[in-house]
């Protein structure tokens, strides 16, 4: 299980991002995105790879994208 946890503070309260990536019962990698207010119930989307390297490179470009939105490492 590979995990990154980034927020993004400066409005009333703030925001997390979390991507995981974890081998599931079909030996295929699935990457978990959840994002939302920390504190609340958060948003998440789940996609399937093949193999590991392909789940990196999509954990990746969804960790790009936070931090291009503002989120940081906490």
């Amino acid at each position: 299980m590979i995990d990154v946890l980034l927020y993004r503070v400066g409005r009333r309260r703030p925001w997390f991002y979390r991507v995981e990536i974890t081998m599931n019962l079909f030996s295929e990698a699935s990457v978990i995105v959840e994002w939302g207010v920390k504190g609340g119930k958060p948003c998440s989307r789940i996609s399937c790879h093949t193999d590991l390297r392909a789940a990196s490179h999509a954990a990746d470009a969804y960790r790009i994208r936070a931090v291009k939105r503002g989120y940081v490492r906490a």
